[in-house]
């Protein structure tokens, strides 16, 4: 797994619970935590924190995925603005994850491993995803969601009728954005 998505984990977590909260978590995973965004690192490396993380902040592990997602998306948005630049909507900007964005990821990062998405898109509020990977971090893509939603101002309702963890194909993902109501 890239370095840039443990250095977004530092971040949420150190942004939401303290530098001391980050060094807890290492401790308690066992790690250094000397992550640099182009280096490579086993992805039981990430399992490690967000159990570790889980267990300190008394959260499920899907909880501080989503937790994760969310706050590594204005972080996303602040690092590649290009991404997310000429899109009004979470559907629109979603809808360009496979052939732009994981397109500019791997230019980026050409030994990256992104998972792959298969998208319907039933009306102008919805998106179904078909999140495959073997990493199975559905959690995490849900959370990327919201924080997506939240960027351009919208709510959203995710809903996972199916998924890997149960012992389907893939996860499916459906997302019904709305207007954020103040």
């Amino acid at each position: 797994m890239k370095g840039i998505i443990f250095n977004l984990a530092e971040e949420v977590v150190t942004a939401l619970h303290g530098e001391d909260v980050w060094d807890a978590v290492l401790d308690k995973a066992g790690l250094e935590g000397a992550y640099t965004s182009l280096g490579s690192y086993p992805d039981e490396e990430l399992t490690g924190l967000v159990v570790a993380a889980s267990e300190l902040l008394g959260s499920s592990p899907d909880a501080v995925l989503r937790l994760l997602g969310e706050g590594a998306m204005p972080r996303l948005a602040e690092r590649f603005p290009s991404f997310f630049t000429g899109h009004t909507s979470s559907r629109t900007f979603i809808l360009t994850l496979n052939d732009v964005i994981h397109a500019e990821v791997r230019k980026l990062y050409p030994d990256a491993t992104v998972p792959d998405f298969e998208f319907e898109s039933p009306s102008d509020s919805e998106v179904v995803i078909t999140y495959l990977s073997p990493r199975q971090l559905c959690a995490l893509a849900e959370g990327f969601v919201a924080g997506a939603a939240h960027h351009y101002g919208e709510d959203v309702t995710i809903d996972q009728p199916e998924c890997m963890h149960r012992g389907d194909r893939a996860c499916l993902i459906h997302c019904q954005f709305a207007p954020h109501n103040a």
